[in-house]
């Protein structure tokens, strides 16, 4: 009896996977390395239905069909743009190239999935918000994967019950000449925090090196500090968040584990640990079984990527957006960025705000 219990619950399993089939056809804008080794892996599982790849060259276009004969390759966005059977694009190139591109993917009225950074700036993002109103494009998502990161929606959650003391975030790699760091690395974190915690004012901004800050942040309910840093390692690279609330701690490292230290109890104000040694609790909210190879414990499915392109093409396929990067929602983000960015042209200027006195130093 319980095995059949547990064939019938494995052939359901499988037969609803099955099942998950899709009426829309979709193209990508983009070979990259990122794109092949975080989003086409995805849309593979998926079975989605990828009808084009555009690339810049006519000798990529050509391996790309020998290499995946089901898919046309094409070296003009205009064919897809034109194609009434394609109703979302996924793009991810250069970031410099992705405002052009998610302009032209807007005014054809095709949903759009936009690799971040979408745009350099905040006037730009503005634009494309305004196009999506004005073209009528039902979708249009930015790939901040770790918003649907599962640890991340762990912590959400359990921050909306919490009071909110402090956090210290700590986004650290090695030197990153291919680009401009704030942009397309220090993005994630800052977003991170805008989606935890709301839309920051920024306190103090500190250049320690060359694309490496310290930062001190007010949102509407709590304070953190940053260090966003390019002087370490890409080898052991490091992505940690601390978040102290009145209750107790909680800890994210590398999306892949999530735990809360609860605070000791006080006697009139005194520690009890001081008094008397307790044993130190710490609960496990989220932790990455490295043993099983399923697809939760993936790194793609840890990063969010797994779970924002299934947003992107199930809201497509329902004409309706539910998704949590909607390009809206990205505005926080380069106000931020924004900031930081005029944070830097004034170094020596003085912002008085309430009782506090704020220095920006080079």
């Amino acid at each position: 009896m319980i095995q059949q219990l547990i064939d019938r619950y494995k052939r359901l399993r499988t037969e609803r996977f099955l099942a998950q089939t899709y009426q829309y056809s979709y193209a990508f804008v983009g070979m990259g390395q990122h794109s092949l080794t975080n989003l086409y892996p995805v849309l593979h599982y998926l079975g989605v239905p990828l009808k084009y790849i555009c690339v810049t060259s006519d000798r990529k276009a050509l391996l790309i069909e020998r290499k995946f004969p089901q898919v046309k390759a094409t070296t003009s966005l205009d064919d897809i743009l034109a194609d009434d059977a394609v109703k979302g694009v996924l793009v991810s190139t250069s970031p410099v190239a992705h405002f052009s591109i998610a302009s032209r993917v807007l005014q054809s009225g095709k949903s759009l999935f936009m690799e971040k950074p979408p745009c350099q700036t905040l006037q730009e993002l503005d634009a494309l918000i305004d196009k999506q109103r004005l073209y009528g494009s039902p979708i249009a998502m930015v790939g901040l994967q770790k918003r649907y990161a599962p640890a991340v929606q762990i912590l959400q959650k359990r921050l909306r019950k919490e009071h909110l003391n402090s956090y210290d975030l700590h986004y650290l790699t090695g030197a990153y000449p291919e680009g401009n760091a704030l942009l397309d690395l220090y993005i994630h974190p800052l977003d991170l925090v805008c989606f935890l915690f709301g839309t920051p004012d920024i306190i103090a901004c500190q250049q320690v090196a060359p694309a490496s800050y310290i930062l001190m942040l007010r949102h509407p309910h709590i304070i953190g500090t940053l260090e966003l840093s390019t002087s370490y390692t890409w080898t052991s690279a490091e992505e940690s968040l601390k978040v102290c609330t009145s209750k107790g701690i909680y800890c994210l490292s590398q999306m892949e584990q999530l735990t809360f230290e609860p605070k000791p109890s006080t006697i009139f104000g005194v520690p009890y640990e001081k008094i008397q040694s307790e044993n130190k609790t710490v609960e496990y909210l989220y932790a990455r079984n490295n043993f099983t190879p399923t697809l939760l414990n993936n790194q793609i499915y840890l990063q969010g990527y797994y779970n924002e392109i299934l947003s992107f093409i199930t809201s497509v396929e329902h004409e309706h957006s539910s998704a949590l990067t909607d390009i809206a929602t990205v505005k926080p983000t380069y106000e931020i960025l924004m900031g930081i960015e005029s944070f830097l042209k004034n170094p020596m200027e003085i912002h008085i705000e309430g009782n506090l006195q704020h220095n920006r130093y080079d």
